[in-house]
């Protein structure tokens, strides 16, 4: 498989770290690195253990995002074929949170504070109290009620934020930036498989291209409220950008060889990041962006200055 690799910090990721405690997981982590992708009876039979348990572990080894897998059509019916993610993961005890505050300046920016935007129906914009405005109406999407949003959606185009360069305000140099926000495809209703390529820039480059599933209604957001409606987007998966030196990365999977030295951030006082559907994507599912009160972490769009 294609090395990929993922930094686990001690405290922080406590879902994948309880997914590797247990032996039988690694090893399947370990046959699907050396074999590739495999269905769950392959599984079974390699590694000499119930159809059941195989079943169990993979389906926490999935929750913990660290195996992907796959419905495909099998002899009688479907088979589920799982592929590992990560070929090589650490789990970092170097600082202690206190430690890596010191080093890290992060800033929450609301969903719906973006400073422009050009996007094309479906879409609208959600408070944690009610839909705001007419839906489907892309030219109300500058009115100023959106900075009250926790849910934007649209089917093409990108909204675009400028968070302040506090790292040049305080003269530090920055050694990685990451951007993490939930994210989803968007489909009328809802739609499991709906890929959707959805792209970040930074100062108008774009840095990397994340294929999302689809758009998930199967069950209500942890944070989304009672009020809406279950046919809507309930959440979407939390994905990082990590921009340093070696290139961009998301999840710790390269996604492009741009750098940080691209971004020439110390020249610029703002960073300005857009989120959206590139022109040439070869899937133009739309984009939910979930924010405070909204979806299954219930935060805004993190920018994070590593210094």
């Amino acid at each position: 498989m294609e090395r990929s690799f993922l930094t686990i910090a001690a405290g922080e990721n406590n879902d994948a770290i309880r997914a590797l405690s247990a032996p039988a997981r690694l090893e399947m982590l370990k046959l699907l690195c050396a074999k590739g992708p495999m269905n769950i009876n392959d599984i079974a039979r390699a590694l000499s253990l119930p159809q059941s348990t195989v079943a169990t572990g993979i389906q926490i080894l999935e929750d913990a995002r660290l195996v992907d897998s796959q419905l495909t059509k099998a002899r009688k019916g479907n088979q589920k074929i799982c592929s590992a993610i990560y070929s090589e993961i650490l789990i970092s005890f170097e600082e202690s949170a206190a430690q890596r505050a010191n080093n890290i300046i992060e800033v929450e920016m609301p969903v719906g504070l973006y400073t422009s935007c050009d996007v094309h129906a479906p879409c609208g914009l959600c408070s944690t109290e009610s839909v705001i405005g007419p839906l489907d109406v892309p030219d109300y999407f500058l009115d100023p009620q959106r900075m009250q949003a926790g849910l934007v959606w649209f089917g093409r185009g990108y909204v675009e934020y400028k968070f302040p360069n506090n790292a040049k305000v305080l003269n530090k140099d920055i050694r990685a930036i990451e951007f993490s926000l939930e994210l989803s495809s968007e489909v009328p209703g809802t739609n499991p498989d709906w890929p959707s390529d959805i792209t970040l820039w930074v100062n108008g480059m774009a840095i990397g291209t994340w294929t999302s599933p689809g758009d998930y209604g199967d069950k209500r957001g942890a944070f989304t409220p009672a009020w809406w409606k279950l046919e809507g987007s309930q959440y979407g998966m939390m994905k990082t950008w990590r921009i340093s030196s070696r290139g961009t990365f998301i999840d710790g999977i390269a996604a492009s060889n741009v750098t940080l030295s691209d971004l020439a951030l110390a020249q610029h006082s703002s960073i300005r990041l857009r989120v959206g559907i590139a022109e040439n994507a070869g899937h133009t599912g739309g984009v939910n962006i979930f924010g405070r009160g909204f979806g299954n972490h219930g935060r805004d769009i993190i920018m994070r200055l590593h210094v």
